[in-house]
């Protein structure tokens, strides 16, 4: 983001805050600062760990009000994805994600001005569609280098969410596949039914 767009998210908020009655504090400058200045799409407590040092007094729960505050006034948004703390991204415009499923890096994908999404339709479920955003899940290419040299990995996701993915094989069951004569280690059972 650019020095200029930063100054104007900064009026934007500051115009917000004044419609609203709300003090521009200087908690809430440098919470704002920090997020316009990030690419990382941090959570509250990167934002809180990497400010607490030059604003003695702030607490956590202070930065997480900030940043639902500035969520509210549309200045930055809030990413939500399964199995991971909230980020937040200093990027209000519409845009989708690429999330690592394995460091759980976020970078941003520009959808141009207007997205090829299909809408689902709603019609009979009580629910007004406002907005979307989509999150394509895989693997950073840092990842991606640092596992190669590791270990291989693992198989891919399902396709479709009704698809099943492959079952592990034991390597037992490997095994037997690959020498169809070895035996069982069960006892046979006896013609009463027991074991002996």
């Amino acid at each position: 983001m650019t020095p200029e767009a930063r100054r104007k998210r900064i009026e934007q908020f500051e115009r917000a805050c004044r419609e609203r009655g709300l003090p521009m504090t200087t908690q809430r400058r440098l919470v704002l600062e920090e997020m316009l200045v990030r690419k990382d799409h941090p959570t509250a407590d990167q934002i809180y760990d990497s400010l607490k040092s030059r604003l003695h007094g702030l607490s956590r729960t202070t930065v997480y009000r900030i940043l639902d505050t500035l969520v509210q006034f549309g200045i930055i948004t809030k990413i939500c994805h399964h199995g991971s703390a909230a980020r937040f991204d200093p990027e209000a415009h519409q845009h989708h994600h690429l999330v690592c499923m394995h460091c759980e890096k976020i970078i941003d994908v520009e959808t141009g001005p207007r997205s090829r999404i299909a809408w689902p339709s709603v019609r009979g479920l009580g629910f007004q569609i406002q907005d979307y955003l989509i999150h394509f899940r895989g693997i950073c290419d840092r990842c991606r280098q640092t596992r190669a040299a590791e270990v291989p990995l693992p198989p891919p996701a399902p396709r479709h969410p009704t698809e099943k993915p492959a079952r592990p094989v034991s390597e037992r069951t490997r095994r037997k596949k690959e020498n169809p004569t070895m035996r069982s280690r069960r006892k046979p059972i006896s013609k009463g039914g027991s074991h002996d």
